[in-house]
């Protein structure tokens, strides 16, 4: 499967389906990024289940400042709408075949879990009782 450009008009129709999508954050004039590209499309062709998306971050500021891009490339894993990953560098191609195997192993039901216990507001039964005074 070939690459996705992906932008800010298609970015959230792409990632909040089913399924896992890779998101590769580049730029024509990064040397690394330029290296990557063979890997990723490489990588692409082996998978079709899975969407390779690229955003250009030249074009796209407003979304690479949206996810704070701050290094390129920054490859991104988003499964079934959740961002499961992201870490700034070029993998190399068993790296990235090792992120896609975690990926698809995740159990998505303990990662929506965690969101949900992360996001959980404190209440006064979960304060020691010395801060209830």
């Amino acid at each position: 499967m070939a690459t996705v450009a992906l932008t800010a008009a298609n970015f959230d129709e792409v990632t909040n389906k089913d399924g896992i999508v890779l998101v590769d954050f580049w730029a024509s004039w990064c040397g690394p990024c330029v290296r990557f590209a063979p890997t990723y499309e490489r990588s692409s062709e082996k998978h079709p289940e899975i969407t390779f998306g690229k955003v250009d971050t030249e074009a796209e500021q407003l979304l690479a400042a949206k996810f704070d891009i701050r290094s390129i490339p920054t490859i991104m894993a988003v499964r079934d709408g959740i961002v499961v990953f992201s870490q700034p560098g070029a993998l190399p191609e068993t790296a990235l075949e090792s992120l896609i195997e975690k990926v698809e192993e995740l159990n998505m039901d303990e990662v929506r879990e965690q969101i949900a216990a992360q996001s959980k507001p404190a209440t006064s039964a979960d304060e020691p009782a010395a801060a209830r005074g």
